[in-house]
């Protein structure tokens, strides 16, 4: 597992140097490049960025392209997303493709994937795009303060035909780490990372508080929603003249059901509705338990009123075999001490899987696994909740599915990439290990999985 920068310079193409040239700090965009010799889609540059978080007052956020969050990326299902992501921050980075299932080398994880892009250098992305939905794009490297300055996006995968949704938005939930100054507050307090996270005090929605998002009167409008957020659960749900259905979870499709009461989306996760909008002029209220969080204003539309779209079709995942699949048990444990001694450069360790706790500042920790799984071989995941905190489970390179817990009734069981550990719940989750590599696997409270509860599944 261990290399060095020049077997990874060897091994790995497109990390090279990159210079701007004159005035090539202007650059900082996200464009479409239309050069069909390119060898690429997009262009994704990081770089500084002020951004007008609280009215009047400016805040030194970090950005992909000319927002935060970043700019909206869009592939088609089955095709290639290729990115040339250049770096122009003081410091080193990555590109995590949350939710997609992808070869591990374009994983975007540090000293496991990849050596970390740094300043100035470019690394190019390529990799197929297998399933729909909606997922995004982050760092995976000091990822409290760099997810927490801005660097987070959207990537939304449309399906192979047309869904019969002739109108959506996507809405990028991210609470902020800011005063009323706009200035920057701690991403992670000690104490904080050891209960439910060090939160926000800023809730926005693309980049604006109270924003509001205007809506055709009439028509079904297909609304993604995305948890861009360090640390916040978000506690959904509309009021208002309007009818809502949820058409998929975290990029899967689900058969379609009402949203009746508060849906609990937690780091990392998405879902899909579909909203029937009301006559031109009302308001539905997006809210977090009974705080708004933006307005969905109906404006006039000269469109024959919408009719509901069909279920969105399954993605292409691979149904694990519950007979014959073989369970592992996941502890989510408090380490049970806060580490006083942080002198070191170590942050505290406060959270383990299994007894074990992960130190992000040790590159060999993905050398010892937590678990090795065989290649096209069932199983079944235990994942128990031993705290008093809710835990977003999050796995990458592969999706699992969702098929019973102790908290909540399982109906219709579905495929994910993220679940919303509840307190000392006791869920079993089921895949078929079909991606070969050693994979993260980790809470997606940024605090938690950086104090401990962070462990690496190979698959050979």
């Amino acid at each position: 597992m261990s290399f060095t920068r020049r077997q990874m310079l060897k091994g790995l193409t497109g990390l090279v140097v990159v210079g701007l040239g004159a005035g090539g700090a202007a650059r900082y965009w996200l464009g479409k490049v239309e050069d069909d010799n390119a060898g690429h889609d997009y262009e994704l540059i990081a770089a500084p960025l002020d951004v007008e978080l609280v009215p009047g007052y400016k805040t030194e956020a970090w950005a992909f392209g000319p927002s935060a969050p970043g700019t909206e990326l869009r592939v088609r299902q089955g095709t290639w997303l290729r990115v040339r992501f250049i770096n122009q921050l003081p410091v080193e980075t990555t590109i995590h493709w949350h939710g997609i299932r992808l070869p591990l080398e374009m994983d975007g994880v540090p000293y496991v994937s990849q050596l970390p892009v740094k300043p100035g250098e470019f690394f190019d992305y390529k990799f197929r795009v297998p399933d729909a939905g909606s997922y995004w794009y982050h760092p995976h490297v000091s990822s409290s303060e760099e997810l927490g300055r801005g660097l987070v996006g959207p990537l939304i995968v449309e399906e192979r035909e047309p869904t019969g949704f002739a109108h959506e938005r996507t809405l990028s939930l991210k609470t902020w780490h800011v005063d009323e100054q706009g200035a920057w507050m701690p991403f992670s307090v000690p104490r904080e990372a050891a209960r439910n996270g060090t939160a926000g005090r800023l809730i926005t929605i693309n980049g604006q508080a109270e924003a509001v998002t205007e809506l055709p009167a009439g028509q079904v409008v297909r609304v993604r929603l995305l948890n861009l957020d360090n640390t916040w659960t978000y506690r959904l749900n509309l009021k208002g003249n309007c009818e809502a259905m949820i058409y998929a979870l975290d990029g899967n499709p689900i058969t379609p059901r009402p949203l009746d009461e508060d849906y609990w989306l937690g780091p990392g996760m998405r879902i899909c509705l579909a909203i029937r909008i009301p006559e031109a002029g009302e308001e539905i209220s997006l809210r977090d338990g009974f705080v708004r969080l933006g307005t969905l204003r109906s404006v006039a539309s000269s469109e024959a009123p919408g009719d509901w779209p069909k279920a969105l079709p399954a993605n292409p995942i691979a149904e694990p075999d519950l007979e014959n699949a073989e369970k592992l048990n996941f502890n989510f444990e408090w380490a049970g001490k806060v580490s006083v001694n942080t002198d070191n450069g170590k942050p505290p360790s406060l959270w383990q899987i299994n007894g074990q706790a992960w130190d992000i500042t040790d590159k060999t920790c993905a050398e010892r696994p937590i678990a090795t799984l065989r290649k096209g071989k069932s199983y079944i995941f235990e994942l128990k909740n031993m705290t008093q905190y809710q835990h977003p489970i999050h796995l990458h390179g592969m999706s699992f599915k969702v098929i019973a817990s102790n908290r909540r009734k399982i109906t219709e069981p579905w495929f994910t990439d993220t679940y919303l550990l509840g307190k000392n719940e006791r869920a079993q989750v089921a895949l078929v290990a079909d991606n070969p590599g050693t994979w993260m696997f980790h809470c997606h409270v940024i605090d938690h999985m950086e104090t401990g509860l962070m462990a690496a599944i190979a698959v050979v």
